[in-house]
């Protein structure tokens, strides 16, 4: 039985947390299925990703934890950027991933509100995200969220 959602308790991450978010970045990675890279060159891709945007840094930033009787069940990380097009700062969320065992349950959506919160609470009118265009389950998910493609990068393999 899924747990109602308002049992879930949202805080800022704190240093004793990254072991958890490092732990999910394998559910992060299998979301690519990128054929023209390897399984290992997007591990290191992501667990480099996750490392990057953790570290310390002057650009606003928070990251979050969902958790519910202290069980971590996500997190999610939300910083300023500047938008490619306008040039007018605003909100990104380089990384969000929720335990395969919490899918489904409302945990994405809410670190989701909280990250458009944040933005809001900064000024910014946009909040901006990059998902592998391979990943339908996320594509889908930000989709139902309201958000649209902006610009889409396209590649080939030459091999």
């Amino acid at each position: 039985m899924v747990q109602p959602i308002n049992t879930v308790n949202l805080r800022k991450a704190k240093e004793i947390d990254l072991p958890f978010i490092h732990s999910l970045s394998a559910i992060l990675a299998a979301g690519a299925k990128l054929a023209w890279h390897t399984n290992e060159a997007i591990q290191t891709f992501q667990d480099d990703y996750i490392a990057e945007m953790m570290a310390e840094t002057t650009v606003r930033h928070t990251t979050l934890i969902a958790e519910r009787d202290g069980v971590a069940l996500g997190f999610i990380h939300v910083r300023e950027s500047k938008d490619d097009i306008s040039g007018e700062e605003c909100g990104t969320v380089p990384l969000l991933a929720v335990t395969e065992a919490a899918q489904g349950a409302g945990i994405g959506k809410l670190l989701m509100e909280a990250a458009e919160s944040w933005s809001r609470e900064k000024g910014f009118r946009l909040l901006h995200l990059e998902v592998f265009s391979t990943n339908d389950q996320a594509r889908y998910f930000y989709d139902s969220l309201g958000f649209k493609p902006d610009t889409i990068n396209m590649i080939k393999a030459l091999g």
